[in-house]
């Protein structure tokens, strides 16, 4: 039955297309909205009058004219097969090499089914340029189109929206496919045999020893040697390959061109010299960088980017070093001059949410790579989780479907078919600039790991693994056979590389052990004073100070617009107090941070922000982008501070915090001369990137050596607005610090976060900085800093109480943040002279020596207190009582909200009474 969008349509009365009338009504809606993006066959259908109805036939007249509509109807049925093999073939392409040769018929693709018999094969039929042709056979249609979407290689590319992306397809695959000549088969058949044998070679020399072997994948490698080829042809100088464990060893060694001794080291659990603290990693998560060389003496840079076991979580920050490095290249004259290429296994692909938050990065204007290459080493298994279980969708690449990406499912054992797609993919994305999924459709030989036994969960398929023969001897016995090479060529490839491999190891083993580094002395975990902190103690020596002439030029730029340019009326009054409050000494978060971030700009210091909401600020106070009332333009007034200022680039991110975060830190590794700040919509939301904070921000630097100085903001605040609009969780990334690996502040004036932001810039040997950033204090009237605390002050890590009369103290406050501002307003109103109030501003690295010549200016009897408003077992407590209890030199408590599972209540008015109770029990 016709769909609504078709009812009442007079070219198509009469007509049935059957199972396929779902095909005719997505060709009826193209053809309304666009009728170029349709085959003529189909115009000249959905144009055509009414055909004559056959029970009016009478004369010879008629008679002719039937016999010439039916061969027009006959003519948009083959249209309407051509359309149905680009739609549905790959349903019954010949991908999987465990049943090659069994794939089951699909009724959609009969012949009958679009009303054509078998005495219509001899007929010829206008095919619209189908494979070239303006007119072929109805057999000839059908050989092609099992040619071009039912063999080693099914397609799906009609999901997208750009009849000019599937067109571009439709030629490169309905064309015929040239053979490859002796010269492409050899380096086929060398990768080939290099992946085998370096997996065998493991195999046979480490026994036991996890690898998360490459086997019965190994068209991988000649994927990505076609891949780099193409990149070589084509200009493009760089290759960013994030990819988890399986398979990578192989790539380290024979794409990224990592030593075999190297590898071989890491096996004999050499100590890892490179690492500073001794912790390192295992050898599958380990990054690289090296030269790929093609045997005509081209070469591209390529890097594996390190990454941990959690599976895809590599892809953002794999992206994020794209973009940087794409960034840093701006000048180049090529768009996008660094290929990303993500390899995933199947199950994570299907089955990590990541994967698709990456995906949805694609095309956005903060994100954009220009078109990743993913590879799917689909082993048609998970860990031991079949397919039947572990997703719900068809194929396990039906997620990339969503960015309209083409999708090739290719049969591993088919390399020649291999390298055409991978050469296919790339042409795409250098055309469209767009992603791309190459399913690389194979299975594992071994277990999850070489020490697992999959047969106790698949016995069947493994079964057919262990009777299949390996990729490699496959092709060379198909080369062989028809007589393109040699046997004596197969064998001597084989015999070259596996000589390289004995003699790298021989080598290995005759190198002496190499001495255990010095142990480390124990040292107070909080101040150690070793090269991390050494390091850091430089850093903080940076010069933060401005001019007031640098000053003023930044906050000049906040209302000078372009003419004719209507700022928003609720926008303009902000921007216009910003420009007064150097003079009346009133300089608020916002404007502070403007001026640290312009400040920057001049100093040559670029800096990108990002986050959700981020360009206006999720509480209205930023307008780093101002939109025009009128009509929509925008401008960035950072971006006016001059030629030679550096670039400004803030950008709104999609809604995630997991794919966003590891895209900055990325970002963060490949441009460490940029300031690169990540911003939560509430502090709360961060706890959905933990494992990024976890397994990179906190410990790449122990693990792999890498360091990143990516900075966090992080509003924070207990302010009646429930348990899930108040915390940043203080005490999880206090439990994470250690060894000088980041930085953790909580400031309480703008002037110390103006100068926090400028050292964690321009200092050297930056790590990670996490602030907790305020809400309500944005636009408190109390703080606020002067323009002398910019133009001649630094951080201070602790500020002290400059009003008490440190004679007649008898109470020490100790807090960090916003509420600093309500015990002080107590303390004002109840004329309770006898307390002083000390903010520390940096909990990690812990300031103790200047806490502790803070606290030796009050009398050695006074109480000390550390006031925090959340719950005991949450907030800094933890962390900062044995610190302030030494820094102190007598007991310290704590005083706080009781002990709770959530942060905060829910009501507001609770709220308020409970901060009362708070801030009167700090002082009784």
């Amino acid at each position: 039955m016709a769909s609504q969008s078709r009812a009442g349509q007079p070219a198509l009365h009469g007509l049935e297309f059957g199972i396929n009338e779902w095909l005719v009504d997505e060709q009826y809606e193209r053809y309304l909205h666009d009728p170029g993006s349709v085959d003529r066959t189909w115009r000249e259908l959905f144009a055509s009058p009414i055909p004559a109805a056959r029970g009016e036939a009478r004369d010879g007249a008629t008679t002719a004219r039937e016999s010439t509509d039916d061969a027009a109807v006959k003519a948009v049925r083959v249209a309407a097969l051509i359309e149905a093999y680009r739609v549905r073939g790959h349903l019954v392409a010949d991908t999987d090499p465990l049943t090659a040769g069994r794939v089951a018929a699909h009724p959609e693709l009969e012949l009958t089914a679009f009303g054509l018999r078998d005495d219509d094969l001899q007929r010829e039929f206008v095919v619209d340029g189908f494979s070239g042709q303006a007119t072929m056979t109805l057999r000839d249609v059908l050989n092609a189109l099992q040619e071009s979407y039912c063999r080693t290689v099914g397609t799906e590319y009609m999901h997208i929206q750009s009849s000019q992306e599937r067109r571009w397809m439709q030629q490169r695959i309905e064309s015929p496919h040239p053979s490859p000549d002796v010269a492409e088969q050899l380096q086929i058949l060398y990768r080939l045999g290099a992946a085998e044998a370096f997996e065998t070679f493991l195999q046979t020399k480490f026994v036991g020893q996890k690898r998360y072997s490459l086997e019965g994948g190994e068209s991988a490698i000649a994927l990505l040697d076609a891949l780099l080829l193409r990149c070589i042809g084509q200009g493009v100088g760089e290759a960013v390959i994030g990819m988890a464990h399986r398979g990578r060893l192989n790539v380290l060694a024979n794409i990224i061109g990592k030593s075999y001794a190297e590898i071989f080291d890491e096996f004999e659990d050499a100590v890892d010299i490179r690492s500073v603290q001794g912790s390192g990693d295992v050898k599958y998560h380990l990054g690289a960088e090296g030269t790929y060389r093609a045997l005509d003496g081209g070469v591209i840079a390529v890097c594996v980017v390190a990454n941990p076991s959690h599976l895809e979580l590599v892809g953002p920050v794999a992206q994020g070093v794209v973009r940087a490095k794409q960034d840093g290249a701006a000048d180049s004259g090529e768009a996008f001059p660094v290929l990303p290429i993500a390899v995933h296994g199947d199950a994570a692909f299907a089955g990590q949410g990541v994967v698709f938050e990456t995906l949805n990065m694609s095309q956005l204007p903060g994100y954009r790579t220009g078109g990743t290459v993913h590879i799917v080493i689909n082993n048609q298994l998970g860990f031991t989780t079949s397919s039947a279980n572990g997703r719900s969708s068809a194929y396990a690449t039906d997620v990339a479907r969503t960015v309209q990406a083409p999708i090739f499912h290719v049969n591993a054992d088919d390399p020649e078919a291999v390298v055409r797609v991978a050469r296919l993919a790339f042409d795409y994305r250098q055309a469209f600039h767009k992603d791309v999924v190459v399913d690389l459709i194979c299975y594992r030989r071994h277990g999850h790991s070489e020490v697992d036994d999959p047969s106790i969960t698949q016995p069947a398929m493994y079964d057919r693994i262990d009777a299949r023969a390996s990729v490699r001897k496959l092709y060379a016995e198909a080369l062989v056979r028809r007589g393109d090479i040699t046997e004596r060529q197969v064998e001597g490839a084989l015999r070259d590389y596996q000589g390289h491999l004995e003699r790298a190891f021989t080598q290995t083993r005759a190198r002496p052990v190499p001495s255990s580094p010095k142990p480390v002395n124990p040292v107070n975990h909080l101040n150690a004073i070793n090269p991390v902190n050494a390091q850091r103690a430089a850093a903080s020596e940076a010069a933060t100070a401005i001019t007031e002439a640098a000053a003023r030029q930044v906050i000049a730029s906040q209302t000078a617009v372009p003419g004719g340019f209507t700022v928003h009326a609720r926008v303009l009054p902000q921007l216009q107090r910003r420009t007064t409050t150097l003079d009346a000494g009133t300089i608020d978060w916002a404007t502070a941070e403007t001026l640290a971030i312009g400040s920057l700009l001049l100093d040559g210091v670029a800096v990108r922000l990002a986050g959700q909401d981020s360009r206006r600020g999720t509480f209205g106070q930023r307008h780093a982008v101002l939109t025009d009332r009128r009509t929509g333009a925008e401008h960035t007034p950072l971006s006016s501070l001059g030629s030679r200022a550096a670039d400004f680039a803030p950008y709104d991110s999609m809604l995630s915090e997991l794919g966003a975060l590891a895209f900055e830190y990325g970002y963060s590794l490949a441009r460490p001369d940029v300031l690169v700040l990540w911003e939560a919509q509430f502090g709360d939301f961060a706890n959905g990137a933990q494992a990024v904070i976890d397994e990179y921000i906190a410990s790449s630097e122990q693990k792999w050596g890498q360091r990143s100085g990516v900075t966090l903001l992080l509003p924070h605040g207990l302010e009646g607005q429930g348990p899930d609009h108040s915390s940043g969780r203080i005490e999880r990334f206090l439990q994470l610090c250690a060894q000088g690996n980041m930085t953790v502040a909580m400031p309480s004036l703008p002037g110390n976060y103006f100068h926090l932001l400028r050292q964690q810039a321009l200092g050297e040997g930056r790590r990670p900085l996490v602030v907790f950033t305020p809400k309500s204090m944005l636009r408190s009237k109390v703080a606020v800093s002067g323009l002398t605390e910019l133009t001649m002050g630094a951080f201070r890590a602790v500020i002290p109480d400059e009003t008490a009369d440190t004679a007649r103290i008898r109470r020490v406050l100790v807090c960090s943040g916003k509420v600093f501002y309500d015990l002080d307003a107590h303390r004002r109103s109840g004329g309770l002279s006898d307390t002083a109030i000390v903010r520390l501003e940096r909990l990690y690295p812990f300031p103790t020596e200047e806490l502790g010549a803070e606290l030796a200016r009050f009398p050695a009897g006074a109480e000390v207190r550390w006031v925090q408003e959340e719950p005991e077992n949450q907030g800094a407590w933890s962390f900062v009582g044995p610190p302030v209890h030494q820094a102190a030199g007598r007991p310290v408590v704590c005083v706080s909200r009781p002990q709770a599972p959530v942060p905060a209540v829910g009501s507001a008015r609770r709220h308020a009474g409970e901060q009362q109770d708070l801030v009167r029990s700090a002082f009784h």
